[in-house]
């Protein structure tokens, strides 16, 4: 979920009933090195907890480091990514490469685990290549190694995010270890996660793509509520996503940070794609803001009834880092 699982997603995740939310990944070279915008994922709000921050990196001790930042600034859990299949993780030896690599994986996650007191736990995929089944070998081992947890996205790095996720891994990995097993990959439904829950015996299931746009794809996994929602509360909705995504990143960051949201909010048939374009070719947020209410007036009222919902802030973790501005998206 890079460059999507921001605070405001993680935020408005929790409104909608999340259980548990989880970080974009935070580069622990980029922690080492004070990078500013790496070090702006370590603002938590109050609201948004418990929270999970996912880490990524292949030297232990380089880890182990920016474990013990991620609990001070707040994390309930430190989330170990060897999943991600991007290139320009995994050719630095991190993320899905990882899981090629069991004694090194398991060295990080042993040295994560001995920097902490919060639960370590791990995101992994299937395995590096098509039909791998390498996730069934090192699981068992990073639990030895000290995870608390383990979630397994069935697909296989090379796979990236096509076909479907086999989750008959999933339930062999259950079968395998004793602790709990997060189901992640095509959770799309309650219907879907029950099904996953039920022939796996996985702990809980992960939404991730399915979200994006739709918070109330939670709500009708958690609560069989799947009436679409109005025009006035989706464009509320985007409104206040795109004002806390203001607040968190900036409005220079946010203006080009913003335009992939607007088809997620707008898709699914609630507006006509030719709206969604006509967004993205103005030039200011305050421009976007005043074509969306012009669209749907009504979503005035909901966005205010939103808006005095939220904590006011003051309650927001912030390490004493060098962050001038808050850049963590």
């Amino acid at each position: 979920m890079a460059g999507v699982s921001v605070q405001a997603f993680r935020r408005q995740g929790r409104r909608f009933g999340a259980g548990l939310v989880c970080s974009e990944m935070v580069s622990c070279a980029g922690l080492q090195h004070g990078n500013e915008r790496t070090l702006g994922y370590l603002r938590i709000s109050a609201d948004e907890r418990p929270l999970a921050v996912q880490i990524f990196g292949a030297d232990p001790d380089v880890m182990a480091d920016a474990a013990r930042m991620v609990e001070a600034a707040g994390a309930d859990i430190v989330d170990v990514n060897f999943g991600c299949p991007v290139r320009k993780v995994t050719k630095t030896g991190a993320g899905a490469t990882l899981l090629d690599d069991r004694e090194q994986a398991c060295r990080i996650v042993s040295s994560v685990a001995e920097a902490v007191s919060v639960p370590v736990t791990v995101k992994m995929r299937r395995g590096l290549e098509n039909g791998s089944r390498a996730c069934l070998d090192v699981g068992p081992r990073l639990v030895d190694a000290g995870a608390a947890s383990l979630t397994l996205h069935p697909r296989s790095a090379k796979q990236m995010y096509t076909g479907e996720a086999d989750h008959s891994l999933t339930a062999e990995l259950v079968e395998l270890v004793d602790v709990p097993v997060v189901a992640s990959g095509d959770v799309t439904s309650r219907a879907r996660a029950r099904a996953i829950l039920a022939t796996t015996g996985a702990s809980a299931v992960m939404v991730g793509r399915a979200a994006q746009g739709n918070p109330w794809a939670l709500r009708e996994i958690l609560e069989s509520e799947a009436a679409e929602p109005s025009r006035e509360e989706v464009v509320a909705e985007l409104l206040l996503f795109i004002r806390e995504t203001v607040r968190e990143l900036g409005e220079r960051r946010a203006t080009s940070f913003l335009k992939k949201f607007y088809g997620w909010y707008l898709g699914r048939g609630r507006f006509p794609r030719p709206f969604k374009q006509e967004l993205v070719r103005l030039e200011t947020l305050e421009e976007v803001e005043q074509r969306l209410l012009a669209a749907a007036p009504g979503a005035a009222g909901v966005l205010a009834r939103l808006e005095a919902k939220l904590p006011d802030g003051e309650d927001d973790v912030v390490l004493d880092l060098p962050i001038s501005i808050y850049g963590g998206g």
